[in-house]
């Protein structure tokens, strides 16, 4: 096995949690390194003096394990394993598969030393009743594939240039990454096992989707158009041109499924004088470049748009709530807010031409408040323009 590259974010968050009261769940996409992430933080329970009878792992997604995929098979196993007088650390890996799960893990919860953590690949594990159930008993950490930083860290033979090119036509799922080293090839093969997967277990047999044909169309269409406004209304005129009849409450489903699986996100935009949120024209983001180029057969295309896909999730790793602001007739990339303060981001390749480097500014110079305001590209260029930071966009996420 390859020596597994640390998730120092999402492993501190797991440490700052520990024996906390509350179930710890961690979310995200297939194949991002939830896993793994549990297997690093089980080694740090046994460098802390945890002994390996304290720990239950179980992966809800191993045949082997099928028989406790009814919630109270489920939580007579986890009853047999808790240690009598000592702390009982339990992982249940997709714990979604086990129908009626929340009654088991609740119940496993409320016991006396116990700490209690969970993984799921699908927003719906904590929605409708579940969330009811669970209500104020758990802290819901949000995991992502790689990020920059990290990627260049196990990649540490590339200069940082060729490492981002990389980074942003390859992709940032841990596998990638570590084990097939960035062969396009190989990469290639797993990224279609990853989309499959999605696909077949997180959106057609969860939604009961009837027509794949129509979800992989609007995968392609979301994939071509990151970074674009667009709406429900648009994707459902686009299949309906192609000489599809579909209904824009079919592809809202559809949408959503997707979005439920983390494969893509929608950001809402956000009108900064009237102080509120539009309803419309929100955009899309996908989960990882290195996937839409698999799906679209291209890595050249649109690299302005993949280049903001990357700044998106990497505001979303460090903690902000984003939006896309709207000030006049003119739109600002993201608006990343956090606690109590805010920060302001254009992203562009380039801004050497003055013409390009006005535009990109001029929505910036027009917001009155004085949070930090950026400017990103991939000039090496830097430097301040009226309090407005210009900045390598390789460098800011190695910060």
């Amino acid at each position: 096995m390859d020596k597994l590259i640390p998730r120092p974010q999402f492993l501190e968050n797991l440490i700052k949690f520990r024996e906390v009261d509350v179930i710890k769940v961690v979310t995200g996409v297939r194949r991002c390194g939830k896993s793994t992430l549990f297997v690093l933080y089980m080694e740090y329970l046994k460098s802390t003096g945890v002994d390996e009878s304290q720990i239950v792992h179980i992966n809800l997604e191993d045949m082997g394990m099928e028989h406790l995929h009814s919630y109270k098979a489920l939580h007579e196993f986890l009853l047999s394993k808790l240690q009598k007088d000592k702390m009982t650390y339990i992982f249940i890996d997709e714990v979604g598969r086990c129908v009626g799960f929340e009654k088991a893990v609740d119940s496993i919860y409320i016991k006396k030393n116990t700490d209690v953590y969970v993984t799921g690949s699908n927003a719906d594990l904590l929605s409708g009743e579940i969330a009811t159930l669970l209500s104020g008993r758990y802290v819901e950490i949000k995991m992502l594939p790689f990020s920059f930083a990290e990627y260049y860290e196990a990649n540490s033979n590339k200069n940082k240039n060729q490492a981002f090119t990389s980074y942003m036509n390859i992709g940032s799922f841990p596998v990638v990454v570590s084990q097939l080293k960035n062969d396009m090839e190989l990469s290639d093969q797993y990224l279609e096992g990853i989309y499959n997967t999605i696909i077949v277990k997180d959106v057609v047999t969860r939604k009961g989707v009837s027509d794949v044909g129509l979800l992989k169309n609007i995968v392609k269409f979301l994939s071509s158009n990151i970074g674009s406004s667009i709406s429900v209304a648009n994707i459902t005129d686009y299949i309906n041109k192609s000489g599809r009849k579909i209904t824009q409450k079919t592809v809202d489903k559809y949408v959503k499924a997707l979005m439920n699986s983390f494969l893509f996100y929608n950001v809402e935009r956000y009108n900064i004088k009237g102080k509120n949120l539009l309803k419309t024209l929100g955009k899309y983001y996908i989960i990882d470049t290195g996937l839409r180029n698999h799906l679209l057969s291209s890595s050249n295309s649109d690299m302005g748009h993949q280049i903001e896909n990357i700044v998106y999730l990497e505001l979303l790793r460090r903690g902000y709530r984003v939006n896309i602001g709207k000030i006049d007739e003119k739109e600002i990339d993201f608006i990343a807010t956090k606690q109590h303060t805010k920060e302001y981001y254009q992203v562009a390749m380039t801004a050497l031409e003055e013409s390009v480097r006005v535009r990109e500014l001029n929505p910036l110079q027009r917001v009155s408040d004085n949070y930090p305001k950026y400017l990103l590209t991939l000039d090496f260029i830097t430097g301040d323009n009226e309090g407005i930071k210009q900045l390598n966009l390789i460098d800011w996420l190695l910060k």
